[in-house]
């Protein structure tokens, strides 16, 4: 039998660090950058920079949809906060 040797050593070769940063994928969500979260059912949608912005953005929800459970949460404080229907 006729058999072929392999060589001992590889040789690798590394691609340069590339200069500008890399991009996050388009799949990934950007961290909230407010400091009210606008929770529905629980998840996060939205990030207000002041709570009566929160307030009325949840509230034009919860008229819409009324079984939904609507919240904003203050992430300085660590308040949730329900909104209900006047």
């Amino acid at each position: 039998m006729a058999t072929t040797t392999r060589p001992d050593t590889k040789t690798i070769t590394m691609t340069p660090e590339p200069d500008e940063p890399v991009q996050p994928r388009a799949t990934q969500r950007k961290p909230p950058d407010g400091r009210f979260r606008l929770q529905v059912d629980r998840q996060t949608k939205q990030s207000y920079p002041t709570l009566e912005a929160a307030e009325t953005a949840g509230l034009a929800i919860k008229r819409t949809h009324q079984i939904l459970q609507v919240a904003v949460y203050d992430s300085v404080a660590s308040v949730n906060k329900l909104i209900e229907l006047p």
